[in-house]
């Protein structure tokens, strides 16, 4: 019998400690789930999201999955007109993620994919309110396009990003052997300035809600991504003709 009431009184214990043993595991659950629940959701309410950023761009920030038609409007064209694919860039002059980007990425995908008639390329202004001087650079773009020098007037106000002015629009137009007061007179007038609102409020509606933002073939692409990103999506739509 001594042995008997031995065996139960160990089998309490051993029942006891299990108990225990699942309370804390039970705990230890709540616990994790609470911590994750603060991490995703409590931090984010410190921080204030800014409307229309400069995007840095990752992978797949601000990614929208499907299809969209988008309006080419009757900006300038770079590349083939009847290529196959076609890249619709939202950007900002003065916003430093699309000079990375045009510094970084265009020249392999001009190389790759316009110049060799794959891609075609549209510019559509986007120009953010707090960089003073995207909204007349982007005008001046349009004034040099007037006169047939839409895209030679894009690369040069990004190789001179820093120093954008109104100083800067003659200086350039003159370079390019561009009629200077008639570039003036463009640029003074505002004749190109609602043609710049109108693309921001079109991409505004697309689902631009940062610089830089390009539709490939209507399929959204965010920030200054590396040229494989590009690659990725390009080589899909070439492969689905």
């Amino acid at each position: 019998m001594a042995h008997d009431k031995h065996s139960e009184k160990k089998e309490e214990t051993f029942k006891f400690e299990i108990t225990k043993t699942r309370i804390w595991q039970v705990v230890a659950g709540v616990l994790g789930i609470a911590v994750i629940y603060l991490i995703f959701f409590s931090g984010g309410k410190n921080s204030a999201p800014t409307q229309f950023p400069d995007l840095g761009g990752q992978a797949g920030d601000n990614a929208v999955p499907q299809r969209q038609d988008i309006d080419l409007d009757d900006d300038a064209v770079l590349g083939d007109p009847n290529a196959p694919v076609t890249i619709v860039s939202f950007e900002d002059y003065q916003c430093p993620y699309c000079g990375r980007a045009f510094q970084d990425t265009f020249p392999q995908i001009k190389k790759d994919y316009i110049d060799t008639g794959k891609v075609k390329m549209v510019f559509r202004d986007f120009p953010l309110s707090f960089h003073p001087e995207a909204l007349p650079a982007a005008e001046a773009a349009e004034c040099a396009g007037d006169q047939g020098k839409y895209w030679e007037y894009h690369d040069e106000l990004f190789k001179n990003q820093q120093l954008l002015s109104s100083s800067l629009y003659p200086q350039l137009a003159s370079q390019l052997g561009l009629d200077t007061a008639k570039f003036q007179q463009c640029l003074d007038s505002g004749k190109h300035t609602q043609e710049v609102q109108n693309d921001f409020a079109y991409g505004s509606q697309a689902g631009v809600s940062g610089t830089p933002t390009f539709f490939i073939n209507g399929v959204m692409l965010v920030g200054a991504q590396p040229y494989s990103a590009f690659k990725q999506v390009i080589d899909a739509e070439l492969a689905s003709q």
